[in-house]
């Protein structure tokens, strides 16, 4: 019987890797850049790891002290190191806001 649960925890351990493994759920590949102290709620929610509450914060941060370092970020309660860490390379303080997904298509045809 113990055997045969070890063996259902096994395969199933197994298939729910292989299912968040898959490039259908993998993370869509994103290109440009994100002025933080201009970019809007929905433009901030492209960013790995921020969704349309911390992109608010965000907002309302910026509203009472621009960001002068793209680290400041990190004053943001619920935004930490590793959250930083994911998206630091699209932020800057310069510049307009281009940052998109890439269409699988266009990610195809990239050499």
């Amino acid at each position: 019987m113990f055997k045969r649960i070890r063996t259902f925890l096994s395969l199933s351990t197994l298939a729910a890797t292989l299912l968040v493994a898959s490039p259908a759920f993998a993370a869509p590949t994103l290109e440009g850049q994100v002025n933080l102290n201009t970019a809007t709620v929905e433009q901030l929610e492209l960013l790995p790891g921020i969704g349309p509450a911390m992109a608010k914060k965000i907002v309302d941060y910026r509203a009472n002290k621009p960001f002068q370092e793209t680290n400041h970020i990190i004053r943001i309660k619920g935004i930490g190191p590793k959250t930083y860490a994911k998206f630091k390379q699209y932020l800057v303080l310069k510049g307009e806001t281009t940052l998109r997904e890439v269409p699988k298509d266009e990610q195809a045809a990239k050499p």
